[in-house]
């Protein structure tokens, strides 16, 4: 899923929520887009499970904060 999270003072770097979203999914990755005001975030991961590991880096948004895109999936690969 990808999900994009309007960035504020206490932001923390992408790399330290890429790191800290390793253990929910290793092939998760975050940058930001090109405004440089919102942080994209590409992972098999709930909303929920999103605000958690931002909270435990020291993030703390709430879930209406955090946008979850619709899914961009066209199916060919069969997944």
């Amino acid at each position: 899923m990808e999900f994009h999270i309007a960035l504020t003072s206490a932001s923390p770097e992408p790399m330290v929520v890429q790191d800290a979203l390793f253990d929910v999914d290793p092939t998760a990755v975050v940058d930001l887009d090109m405004s440089g005001l919102v942080m994209r975030v590409s992972a098999a991961a709930s909303a929920t499970d999103l605000v958690e590991v931002l909270r435990q880096v020291g993030w703390p948004v709430t879930p209406a904060q955090v946008v979850q895109l619709p899914s961009i999936c066209c199916g060919g690969c069969g997944g």
